[in-house]
């Protein structure tokens, strides 16, 4: 047992109280036999995490327990709100009387108040993670300044605290949240974003507001000048030496962080695929800058002109990306794989590469599809030509187990030189894409059921199966459109969906489908525990192909080196369990985040596009029914609401199952095609507002 679940378990058993907390540290520290200056760090960094939360003077407990929980507060525009905790199936109410104060996105302890059918109701007794900064516009009434927060689930107007800054009225500002004795919220601005009308200035307020890192702190930067430019000798020995292989790198024109290489050969009852991705664990050590920092973030972001990195730019541009015609290191995935698709043999390794070819997706897609050959695909296309067999076996196998293939368009914006957008279009994928995904999803798969079976300690990406409510929901929506479906089964596979986008893969609806079966789905993230993954419909998964850019991935790395070099003692397993545990959650956070930020800034350069636009007609489709109004997209993937009241003047009636608004003249459902007319962009709100044409 560690010290921290001995800790906590002292104080479960006990419902420690002491006359001072110096009476506390050293029970503790006698009971864990523990330097006392280790108790006092430990017990704090708990405290401060809501796993020990003061009751009453000197009096602890550890949470959850004694009908006290933790969880994230989640505000709303009318002042109550709901916390989420882990292990509840349904958030806990907070009535707008019972927040003491919190703030949307806290991390807050509940007193569970009451818990009936209808639901848990509870108050907050303590934030123990409060907002460090907020977001907003400058209001100016009768010469007071306030702090309009972006985020509308903050319901107040935050008065500013003198600093001075010059301001003035529409500025877009950062500003330092400040709690007065007396539980009032101000707030301190100390830096100007821009005004309201510059998109460039609500892009970083966008960054700002999900409190996403642009620069790297000096420490990092300090100990970038001691990142290696080149391989040592020392480095290599012990790896398998793999720079004599034709393996070659696959990625997008822009891309500079390389992190997976692959290399194919075939023999006479299976193909060899080897999976060769950045070691990145040999520099960020656990603990070291790069790595408190690393786990900060989480992962990298990537908006449509810049990428905030997770590493800075020696690691994932320099020595860590497997740049063309140098020696990188690298951890391999290689595996026998026979003419069924079926993983037979596999090896996992330390090595180090020579990448022989930087190659894009493009070029890969000519060669395939009898384009224009270069110099470096002219020599590769026999590889290229055992990548597509392989990769048409894999492709069968995917669809005979059932696993979902989503068509979810994604935007591409194209920009002038000053970086300012100028048009948008459906990014395209092609058949190069799916040959990367194939393998990396092959070497995941591999990778995660190696160490299932070991029972180490592990972090998998899991993707929980959809509530029968959802599954019922999608019936209903497809029963209400007119689309026959499958009985639904007592056990749901993805197969299941699958049949369905099947069904409308040739029809007009196929785009909202996909949607609304996308809308049924669980969030895929990040656990100590293998839950397996419904979308791929596998049992066995993990994210190893990109520690440059995921944490969770850097952590497995870590995983597989220690077991490689036999390091993983009771202890350490012990060790690992519980660090695998916290990366998962904070990975998770700060995936979810990111995906945030990203559609918030699409969804800002869309009203950018869109803005002198105005009183222009549209064909879109219907993508989404309220009790509200109606959501449309355009073809070019811009979304937009015709507020009910702005809807051919009719008495409707929201059907909620069928996703329909009826009218006594007029039915809206779910798919429709309609003509528009666009009337209002806002750029501060990214909303945008459309009109019915009538005929």
């Amino acid at each position: 047992m560690t010290q921290k679940k001995k800790l906590l378990s002292l104080i479960d058993k006990n419902s420690l109280v002491f006359s001072n907390v110096d009476k506390l540290f050293l029970f503790l520290s006698s009971a864990l036999d523990t330097d006392i200056e280790k108790v006092k760090k430990l017990f704090y960094s708990l405290v401060s995490n809501g796993d020990i939360y003061e009751i009453r003077r000197n009096k602890f407990i550890s949470i959850p327990s004694h009908g006290y929980v933790k969880g994230e507060f989640f505000g709303t525009a009318k002042g109550f709100g709901f916390v989420k905790v882990d292990g509840f199936k349904e958030d806990i109410f907070i009535p707008a009387n019972k927040t003491n104060g919190a703030l949307d996105g806290e991390k807050v302890i509940v007193k569970i108040m009451s818990q009936s059918g209808d639901g848990t109701d509870g108050e907050v007794v303590s934030i123990y993670e409060e907002l460090q900064s907020i977001v907003g516009a400058v209001t100016i009434v009768a010469n007071n300044y306030f702090l309009d927060p972006d985020n509308n689930k903050i319901p107040l107007q935050l008065p500013i605290i003198k600093t001075g800054l010059k301001l003035q009225k529409n500025m877009k500002v950062m500003a330092r949240i400040v709690r007065t004795e007396k539980g009032k919220i101000k707030c301190a601005v100390h830096e100007i974003l821009g005004f309201e009308d510059d998109v460039k200035a609500l892009e970083l307020s966008i960054v700002r507001e999900h409190n996403l890192f642009e620069k790297f702190p000096d420490s990092v930067v300090e100990a970038e000048k001691k990142v290696p430019k080149t391989v040592s000798a020392q480095q290599k020995k012990g790896r398998l030496d793999l720079t004599g292989e034709t393996i070659f790198t696959i990625d997008g024109a822009d891309a500079k962080d390389l992190d997976d290489a692959i290399n194919i050969k075939k023999f006479d009852t299976y193909y060899e695929l080897g999976v060769h991705i950045a070691d990145v664990g040999e520099y960020v050590k656990q603990g070291n800058v790069f790595d408190d920092e690393a786990y900060k973030r989480g992962t990298s972001v990537y908006f449509p002109t810049s990428v905030l990195p997770m590493l800075p730019k020696s690691l994932s541009n320099g020595i860590c990306s497997l740049n063309e015609g140098v020696e990188r290191l690298t951890l391999s995935c290689i595996m026998k794989v026979d003419f069924n698709g079926k993983v037979i043999d596999y090896k996992i390794c330390e090595s180090f590469i020579k990448s022989v070819a930087r190659l894009t997706y493009k070029e890969v897609y000519q060669a395939l599809t009898g384009g224009e050959l270069n110099e470096k695909t002219q020599k590769l296309q026999k590889d290229f030509l055992l990548m597509r067999e392989l990769c048409d076996i894999l492709e069968s196998n995917t669809e005979k187990r059932g696993a979902l293939d989503l068509d979810v368009p994604e935007v591409q914006f194209v920009f002038d030189a000053d970086g300012m957008a100028v048009d948008l279009t459906r990014r395209e994928r092609n058949s190069a894409h799916r040959l990367i995904e194939d393998f990396m999803v092959l070497a995941n798969e591999t990778i995660a059921r190696h160490f299932n079976k070991l029972g180490i300690p592990f972090v998998y990406r899991v993707h929980e199966a959809p509530t029968k409510e959802k599954v019922y929901g999608v019936c209903d929506f497809l029963k209400g459109i007119g689309i026959p479906y499958p009985q639904v089964p007592d056990d749901i596979k993805p197969a299941y969906f699958q049949e369905i986008l099947d069904n409308v893969e040739t029809l007009a609806s196929k785009d909202v489908v996909n949607k609304v079966v996308l809308r049924s789905m669980q969030k895929a993230k990040y656990a100590n525990k293998n839950l397996g993954h419904f979308g791929l419909a596998l049992v066995d998964y993990c994210h190893f192909t990109s520690p440059i850019r995921r944490y969770p991935d850097l952590t497995i790395h870590r995983i597989i080196k220690e077991w490689l070099h036999g390091k993983l003692s009771t202890l350490r397993k012990e060790e690992l369990d519980e660090f695998a545990f916290e990366a998962a959650e904070q990975s998770s956070a700060c995936e979810r985040n990111a995906d945030y930020a990203e559609r918030d800034v699409d969804d800002l350069w869309k009203a950018y596009l869109m803005k002198d636009k105005i009183g222009q007609e549209f064909e879109a489709t219907i993508s989404s029914v309220t009790n509200f109004g109606i959501f449309v997209a355009l073809d070019n993937t811009v979304e937009g609401l015709i507020k009910i009241e702005e809807l051919p003047e009719d008495a409707y009636l929201f059907l909620e199952k069928q996703l329909k608004l009826k009218g006594s003249a007029h039915l809206y459902s779910l798919g429709d095609r309609v003509k528009v007319v666009l009337t209002n962009v806002n750029l501060q709100t990214r909303n945008i507002d459309f009109k019915i044409v009538e005929d």
